[in-house]
């Protein structure tokens, strides 16, 4: 396996660990998001979606509220509990535990539309275009899309005074950081595209902000595989830092702005 998919499964499984806390600390997405995916993928109440990467039920619990039928397929043991727990009041909701790659639906089934929310750069490349254009029925919808740390024109600084630890503690040296600006986010139209699997892209972006104390901050950052993947001296290094800084402010706070890119493709026959 090359080295990069093995990074790749590695950091993959790491999110098991911070089951408890990944509901409670990770952003909500926008609510005109999934307004824009029901309309563009024509979703109606018969409609059935497959979800890959549910993690605790994210993005899965806004769609389960509107009603559709879903099927979630979440890697992690712990996870799986955590989303089976958090959708247990809608019944038209089902989490499986299984890997993307290798399920195998019931005979005959296939959905309306599958997607993932920050779950699709985990899934291997030479098959995620591939295996869900076979989940798809005719003319059944993909649909990407993540929660991206943004930096608008005077954004909170503290991202900036906190590079030095970053570097500092960084177990993969080398890797620069994005500093992407709201609305200037790259897209996957290309690659969607050139599979020769889907048509019709439709692309738009979204952008919000958080605000957060020393703690809340911690626990979100906790629930990136980069951060869980530091040893535990180099985490509590990072975390005394924030809190040393943000101890500073007067209010305690600090912004964090977020950008979202919905793509949503028309499955080819």
């Amino acid at each position: 396996m090359p080295e990069d998919a093995n990074r790749r499964d590695l950091l993959r499984s790491t999110f098991d660990a911070v089951a408890p806390a990944y509901q409670g600390a990770r952003p909500e997405y926008p609510d005109r998001l999934f307004d824009d995916l029901a309309e563009w993928a024509e979703l109606s109440p018969s409609s059935s979606l497959l979800e890959i990467g549910p993690a605790s039920g994210k993005a899965t619990l806004p769609l389960a509220r509107r009603g559709y039928t879903l099927t979630c397929l979440e890697l992690g043991v712990e996870l799986a509990a955590r989303a089976a727990a958090n959708l247990a009041a809608y019944p038209r909701v089902r989490v499986v535990r299984a890997a993307f790659e290798t399920w195998v639906p019931p005979p005959g089934e296939r959905f309306d539309l599958v997607f993932a929310a920050n779950a699709w750069h985990w899934i291997d490349p030479d098959r995620r275009y591939g295996k869900a254009h076979e989940l798809l029925r005719p003319q059944g919808r993909l649909a990407l899309w993540a929660a991206t740390h943004v930096f608008p024109e005077g954004g909170d600084p503290i991202f900036a005074e906190l590079q030095p630890t970053y570097d500092e503690v960084d177990p993969h040296p080398g890797q620069e950081p994005s500093c992407y600006r709201p609305g200037q986010l790259p897209d996957a139209r290309r690659e969607i595209e050139a599979t020769g699997l889907f048509t019709d892209v439709r692309v738009r972006q979204y952008d919000w902000e958080t605000v957060h104390d020393a703690e809340s901050y911690i626990a979100l950052i906790n629930t990136f595989s980069s951060h869980i993947a530091m040893s535990t001296p180099e985490r509590e290094r990072l975390f005394s830092e924030i809190r040393r800084r943000l101890s500073l402010r007067p209010d305690g706070l600090l912004r964090r702005h977020w950008g979202s890119v919905l793509q949503v493709a028309t499955r080819k026959p």
